[in-house]
Formats: C-alpha cells, sequence, structure tokens
C-alpha cells in the first residue's frame, strides 16, 4: 500500500509541477504578445511623426501665414516622441491628431497646394498610416484582452499572482474623438 499511495503523490506532484509550468509560459507568451502588439504600434506611430516634418514644410510653402498651426503640430509630434508609457502615448497621438486635422484644414484653404503631387503623396502616406495605426491599436487591445482575461481567471490566477503578473493597459480613444462628426452637404 505504502508503494502504491508514494506512486499516486509522485503523480500527482508531477502532474501539478507541469500545470504550474505550462501556466507560467502561457502567461508569458501573452506577456510577450502584448509587449509586441505595442511595438507593432510604435513602429506606426515612429513612421507618422517621420512624415510629419515633410508634410509641415510642404504646407509652409504654400501657407507661411499659419505659423500656430505649424507650431501646434511640431509641438505635437514632440511629445509623441518623448511620450514614456501607454497613457501618455495615448494623450500625446490623441494631441498629435488634432493637430494634423487643424493642418488638413488649412490646407483646404489653399487650392494649389491641395493640388500638389508632394502633397497628395505625403497626405496618402498619411492616411495609410493611420489605418495601420488603427489596425495595431486593434490588435494590441484584443492582445491586452487575452492576457488581462489570463491573469484574472481561475485557475491561471493563482499561477499569475504567485508571479506577479500585472494587468496591461488599454490603448483608449480620448473623449473627444469619440462624439459624431457633423456632416453637411
Amino acid at each position: 500500500m505504502s508503494l502504491l499511495v508514494t506512486i499516486i503523490i509522485l503523480i500527482i506532484i508531477i502532474v501539478l509541477i507541469v500545470w504550474i509550468v505550462s501556466m507560467y509560459n502561457s502567461l508569458i507568451n501573452l506577456r510577450n504578445r502584448v509587449k509586441n502588439a505595442w511595438s507593432q504600434i510604435d513602429v506606426q506611430l515612429k513612421r507618422r511623426t517621420d512624415l510629419i516634418p515633410n508634410l509641415v514644410e510642404t504646407v509652409k510653402g504654400y501657407a507661411k501665414h499659419e505659423k500656430g498651426v505649424f507650431e501646434e503640430v511640431t509641438k505635437a509630434r514632440s511629445n509623441v516622441i518623448n511620450a514614456q508609457n501607454v497613457q501618455e502615448n495615448q494623450e500625446a497621438n490623441n494631441q498629435l491628431t488634432g493637430a494634423l486635422k487643424t493642418l488638413f484644414a488649412v490646407a483646404e484653404n489653399y487650392p494649389d497646394l491641395k493640388a500638389s503631387k508632394n502633397f497628395q503623396e505625403l497626405q496618402a502616406q498619411l492616411s495609410e498610416t493611420e489605418d495601420k495605426i488603427a489596425y495595431s491599436r486593434q490588435f494590441y487591445n484584443d492582445t491586452v484582452m487575452m492576457y488581462n482575461n489570463k491573469i484574472q481567471m481561475f485557475p491561471s490566477s493563482i499561477i499569475a499572482n504567485q508571479f506577479n503578473f500585472s494587468e496591461a493597459e488599454f490603448f483608449e480613444t480620448e473623449e473627444s474623438t469619440r462624439s459624431v462628426p457633423k456632416v453637411e452637404f
């Protein structure tokens, strides 16, 4: 009897160890996926900040007296580059999006600028980058949700708490950008 009890206890211990290792590795995998998803957003945001100086210079050539708009875009771009975490990055990118909307509104007042091939190309690249950023944000938030679910749900929450896994932050939209735009014809 004692040999059988010993074997059963060993099997239980081995199963428990395998379960802990499996759960831990699963948490590590998800945490790394969150980091990778954030890196993908970061790459697209970097691409956008790299396009902005060219866009500003192109618009400056046509709209020299719009100095305040250019300063706002430049300041917002600088804030994006200097952002240290998800929250700061969100705020800086929302500010940059608003500044770019203003810049494009200024461009509407200059027909020659709108017709400029360089401006059109930069605008198309920026639009493409914005689409990639939106996709990357969605992928990041989906990945964060899977990770956060895993660390909050039983039984993986036991392992997550033991090894100090913490929740990841979602990338959220600023309240002012959630309003429905007014469309007039």
